[in-house]
């Protein structure tokens, strides 16, 4: 199936220093892509795969699973690790839980997490989809909340149901393994976000072993803040943490 235009896969860069990038669900590396640049521009080595059933359509997201998502980005951090001294990851919505379960599985090679409204529960209109996946192919969209007008994150206009019940079960197994995280670890969340419920983030704080972990509240952004009034807070931020953490 054709990929859209704004889901195109970004890798870019060089230097010692590879910084991964994860999106969220039924959304895109478009999300993502100014984030990759201006890290880019900092003199990084960046990645931002396009995760399977993503940039297509919402029938075909049905057709996979979290297992297929987390393999995915599992190979770029692989990939990375393998051209760079030091490997950051980086991740949007369910693409923080992603980023989470390759800093439980590879404890010793991320150098550090910066999560964006991470999710590891609770979309709100998500909550049913295991019993609603058994007898509907989708639901209202859960993308592109922006307080900025102009923005667009051109996600799936429907929610696709098998695929969501799916998600859920990936943020079982997270949860359950969030004292493993033990990496320098920043938070970013929005203080109005009609997706993901600010427990999620309170959760991940509160299991993770990190030493050293830092939650910023983000005032004039919803959800997909990334594209949002306090983008380059995040971008900023984000270089700062990676200077902070090089060897």
């Amino acid at each position: 199936m054709q990929v859209s235009d704004f889901a195109v896969p970004y890798h870019a860069g060089t230097g010692p220093v590879g910084v991964l990038f994860c999106h969220g669900f039924t959304g895109s590396p478009w999300s993502l892509l100014e984030w990759a640049k201006y890290t880019q521009a900092a003199g990084h080595r960046v990645a931002v795969p396009r995760l399977p059933g993503h940039g297509t359509s919402w029938q075909e997201m049905n057709l996979t699973g979290w297992q297929d998502w987390y393999s995915c980005v599992e190979r770029e951090f692989l990939s990375l690790r393998g051209q760079c001294e030091q490997v950051f990851v980086t991740g949007l919505s369910m693409g923080g839980a992603l980023a989470l379960r390759l800093a439980e599985r590879y404890r010793d090679d991320v150098a550090g997490l910066v999560l964006v409204n991470p999710a590891v529960m609770g979309y709100f209109n998500t909550n049913f989809a295991p019993f609603l996946s058994k007898c509907m192919t989708s639901a209202k969209a859960v993308g592109s909340d922006l307080k900025d007008p102009d923005a667009d994150e051109h996600a799936y206009d429907r929610t696709p149901l098998k695929a969501a019940a799916s998600m859920l079960r990936m943020w079982v197994d997270v949860r359950a393994c969030l004292d493993l995280v033990s990496c320098p670890l920043l938070v970013y969340r929005s203080a109005v976000d009609h997706v993901v419920p600010a427990a999620s983030t309170a959760f991940i704080m509160s299991h993770v072993s990190s030493e050293e972990r830092s939650e910023r509240i983000l005032l004039n952004s919803y959800h997909v803040a990334t594209m949002d009034h306090d983008k380059q807070t995040i971008f900023e931020g984000c270089a700062e943490f990676i200077a902070e953490h090089r060897r």
